[in-house]
């Protein structure tokens, strides 16, 4: 559990530097009332709560779906094509420029999530802050997607629980400062930081795949005999 943790949460520090450009300026504009430092602390904190507790739902739905898969064995090819998926999705767009331009996932939906997200900025309470929180964790973000196919991979409910909520609270320093201090993080240092992104995304899928493997790697590369071993006790106990 230790292990899983301090992946998940480092991949939610290492991450979040990623989110400073995707959800920064929602955190800039957040409703805060007034500029107290109480007020501040506390709208912060409340905005972040919001998002963790969207992904710890996420892991707990992904976490059905990750035991599900282990009852009937499919946990290690899933693994596996999780991570060659992740690879796949990040090598297209530099053979085929473009690809993604005129590909829209459930956009009514998105865009009645973000319409929805506007509207709580009117109503400027502390409530609200949540409920942005909330919904601002459900808009599509590639780095939580990666999070979400490994929660998967760990093929356990609180496991996978666990994973999701390490990640959002690897978040928090970050999303938290920027919703606190405002935008500090210089131009440059984001750019950086973006270019280092995909390279967070091929080590994870790599992960993934080695983990699928089962090659008795401890923590990283379960072997086969104590997978199955997991599944047998996963069916005893139910």
């Amino acid at each position: 559990m230790l292990t899983i943790f301090i992946a998940a949460f480092s991949m939610g520090i290492i991450g979040s530097f990623h989110c400073v450009g995707m959800c920064g300026p929602l955190a800039l504009s957040l409703p805060i009332s007034n500029n107290s430092f109480q007020s501040k602390f506390s709208s912060a904190l409340l905005y972040n709560s919001g998002r963790i507790v969207t992904y710890s739902s996420f892991g707990f739905v992904f976490g059905l779906i990750g035991k599900s898969l282990i009852l009937f064995g499919l946990q290690q090819w899933i693994s596996i094509l999780l991570g060659a998926a992740i690879i796949i999705l990040l090598v297209l767009p530099k053979l085929f420029p473009g690809i993604y331009k005129n590909i829209h996932f459930s956009n009514n939906f998105f865009e009645k999530l973000r319409s929805a997200i506007g509207s709580l900025f009117f109503k400027k309470n502390q409530s609200s802050l949540f409920a942005i929180g909330l919904l601002n964790g459900l808009l599509p973000c590639g780095l939580v997607y990666i999070a979400i196919a490994a929660a998967v991979a760990t093929g356990n409910i609180g496991s996978s629980v666990l994973f999701m909520t390490a990640f959002g609270l690897g978040t928090l320093p970050v999303m938290w400062s920027i919703a606190f201090f405002g935008n500090y993080i210089g131009v440059n240092i984001r750019q950086k930081i973006r270019k280092a992104y995909p390279y967070l995304m091929i080590l994870m899928a790599c992960l993934l795949i080695i983990r699928g493997m089962g090659l008795g790697i401890p923590y990283v590369s379960p072997s086969v005999d104590i997978q199955k071993k997991a599944v047998h006790n996963c069916c005893h106990k139910n």
